[in-house]
This record gives structure tokens, sequence and C-alpha cells, in this order.
């Protein structure tokens, strides 16, 4: 039986290090010594010498070896990675997230149960309001929305809470996200403020709820696959939408056609797709995978492994500060006398990005990029940097973003919880220099 790289390293990295090149690790400093045989055998598998070799973190794999693709599709989303397909769910690869508006054709898919049927009639789509802490409970149809309320578009990013969960060790359950559950399209809509305002608001109000059409995957129609929502705060802000398009077209139906609600910033869970009624709660909200361990994380942190009480959970709000390497594709080969252009995005859920740097020496040393405004607030950062190399040979160049509260990536091992949520490491790539 052939073991994959991925799995090798899950069980034990620094097992696998060993058992693969020879590499061990220093204690204290955690960097891997490659010698003789070791140093030979991975420079033979990348291809090229190392010139920052004894830099690498223990218990790395190469970028250039940590590149995977499965046999099958989505219609319409042809270039994603299928991680699941019951429910459905696939990610976009880093290099196709290039644009500064993500298409609607490579904006990832999480699902959580089966999809409605999508001979959807729009002008017979309703949606509910109500809840203990609404005051005058209505219904809207699509055609409702779009006539009595403003209309508003933003860029806004959506993240999976679980974007990163395979870079976890050890192993977290769920989908085997590497980077591409994220995107910032366009979004078109209107405010969900100015509907629940129209709707009364009581003085108790804490939290919304929305509930979607689609169905829980035992095909019990008396259990939701999901329903999430958001504090009052984050409901009433300007950016929050009940949204119906995408870039200025109909949502498509596995991004929640024909309406949604959009909270950037925050984990994609809370915005719920196919939407069907929202919920003025006088507490928080206690709809399907708002409890137990489902997108909370350890209130304080945890030795990786850790069993935590559930109610030593915290329920996720804003995303960490993250960024993402779009151009080049990881494996690129190129002459070392030509710098090399390197761009991708930053974000920072509720914040802003301040400063995005590159590292080609595994994080021993950094230089700054330069750095775009958002083009609204939640949207994500366009950052973009030449980065020369000393010689020929395997180099990584690694993205670490800063937000405006000062918060930084971590380096390679992000903060371990149960779930594995929250993976916001240093994005990394393969540049062979020849």
């Amino acid at each position: 039986m052939k073991t994959g790289i991925h799995q090798l390293y899950s069980a034990h990295p620094e097992h696998a290090d060993f058992a693969l090149w020879g590499r061990k690790s220093d204690p204290v400093t955690r960097r891997g010594f490659l010698q003789g045989s070791g140093y030979a055998a991975m420079s033979a598998a990348l291809g090229a010498s190392i010139p920052f070799a004894s830099l690498m973190p223990a218990g790395l794999i190469p970028a250039a070896l940590a590149q995977s693709d499965l046999p099958f599709e989505i219609p319409g989303k042809e270039d994603l990675v299928v991680l699941n397909d019951r429910p459905i769910n696939a990610e976009t690869p880093p290099w196709l997230l290039d644009d500064k508006v993500t298409p609607a054709s490579r904006m990832f898919v999480r699902n959580n149960g089966i999809p409605p049927d999508f001979a959807i009639d729009p002008e017979a789509w309703t949606l509910e309001i109500a809840g203990e802490s609404c005051l005058n409970p209505q219904s809207f149809t699509v055609a409702e929305l779009k006539q009595r309320f403003d209309h508003h578009s933003y860029q806004l990013v959506l993240e999976c809470g679980g974007n990163g969960r395979s870079e976890f060790n050890p192993p977290a359950t769920g989908n085997q996200w590497s980077t591409g559950a994220v995107g910032c399209p366009g979004w078109t809509g209107v405010r969900l403020r100015d509907v629940l305002e129209t709707c009364g608001i009581a003085d108790d109000a804490v939290y919304i709820g929305y509930y979607a059409a689609d169905t829980h995957l035992s095909g019990n129609p008396d259990q939701q696959p999901i329903s999430r929502g958001v504090p009052m705060s984050k409901a009433l802000e300007d950016e929050t939408l009940i949204a119906w398009a995408m870039n200025d077209e109909p949502l498509p139906p596995l991004n929640g056609y024909p309406l949604r609600l959009v909270c950037g910033g925050w984990p994609a869970s809370t915005s719920g797709k196919w939407l069907q009624k929202i919920v003025v709660r006088n507490r928080v909200h206690d709809g399907a995978k708002m409890g137990g361990a489902s997108y909370r994380v350890p209130c304080e942190p945890v030795a990786p492994g850790t069993k935590v009480p559930d109610e030593d959970l915290c329920i996720i709000e804003s995303m960490p500060v993250k960024s993402l390497l779009t151009f080049p594709k990881s494996g690129i080969s190129q002459l070392v006398s030509e710098p090399l252009a390197v761009r991708g995005h930053a974000w920072a859920g509720d914040h802003g990005v301040a400063a995005v740097y590159v590292s080609i020496d595994f994080g021993a040393t950094w230089a700054e990029t330069k750095l775009g405004k958002p083009v609204n607030r939640l949207a994500w950062q366009h950052w973009n940097a030449e980065v020369n190399f000393p010689q020929t040979g395997y180099y990584e160049v690694w993205a670490r973003a800063v937000d405006d509260q000062g918060a930084s990536q971590p380096m390679v091992i992000p903060a371990w919880n149960p779930r594995g949520y929250l993976n916001n490491a240093c994005h990394r790539i393969a540049v062979q220099l020849v």
C-alpha cells in the first residue's frame, strides 16, 4: 500500500521528516537539520539545491510537494477542486483567485445539506421576518424587496471558518480545505438593517438567525442542516446584506440563488444561502450548528490534541488576518538573473490590513510589499512586490499580513483547535531559480 505525503506527515510530521529525508529538529529553534544523504534526497525530490535549507522549519512539507488534484468537477465551476460530493464542497486553487473581484465560476462552494431544486421561480420566493423580538412580522417577495428598499453593492470577503483545516496537526475532522475556501465578489441587495427596522426591532433583541431551503443529509424535513446567525451589532452594519446578485448577475445556484445573507468578514456559515426566514432573537440563536463545537474555538489557547469541553468554546466572530499568494503559481521555474513579480490579496475580518510582507528564507527576514486600499470596508486588499534571489536553487516565497490592530499571521503553525478552524498561517509557494 502506498502512503501519500500528506497522510505520512499528518500522523507525525517530525517522524515523517526523518523517514523521508533524515531531517532532525532542534528542540529550541524548531529548525530542521538536513545533512548528507537527507539534503541530497530532498534536493533530488525538488529538482534543485536549497540555499536556505538550514532555516527550513522542521516537520514542513515543501510547498512544491504539497499539491493535489481530484478527478471530478462541478458544472459551472470546473476549475474548483471538489473535496466532498455529499454535501458538495469545493475550493479554488490559489493561482485561480488572482482576480481582484472573484468571478462566480471561482467562488468556493460550502454546503451543509442538500441544495433545493434549482428549478426555482424567483417571483414565488418569499422571505419571512419573524422571531420573539420582531415587533411586526412580515413576508416579502424578491420583487417587493427590490421595490421597497434601497439597493446597495459591496465587495465583501466570504471565507469558510475551516479554510486551511488540512494544515492542522493533530488532524481535525471535516473537509480538508487548503487555502481556497475564500472569495471576494461583488454583492448586490438590500441592507438587512433596513428590512429589520421596517418590521420593528424590540429593545431586547440581541441576535438574528436564518433558516434556508436546503435539506438535511438524512432527508428528514424536520431537521435543519444549518441555521446560524450573528449578534445585532453585526446584523445592523451597513455592509450586511440580503443579496440577490453576485457581480451584477443572479446568484449562482450553489451560492444561494435566489436570496442569501452576506455578513462579510465573519465565517461564511453566518451568510445563509437559499434564504427563507430571518428571526430576531432575544437570546443567542440556537439553530443547527450554533452549539457544541460547531464554528467554535477554545476561549483560551490549548495544547494540540486537547479535549475541550463545550462550555469552554466561544463562537467564532470576526475572522483573523490572512493573506494569499495568487501569482505566480507554485512550482514555477525562473532565471535567477530576473526579479520575480509576486502578488495576492490580504484581509482581516472586521479590520483592515496595515501591511503585507514576503520572505524567501523561510521567515528569517521579511520585505514589505506595496499594499492597496480596499474598495470598501470588508473587502480584501491587493498587494504586490518584486523579489530577487541570491543564487540558483529551490526557494519558497512566504506571505505574511498584519492587521490594523497589530495582529500578525503566524509563520507556520496556527493556534490548534478541535475542529480545525481559523488557520491563518502564512501562505507559501515554491519557486525554482535556474
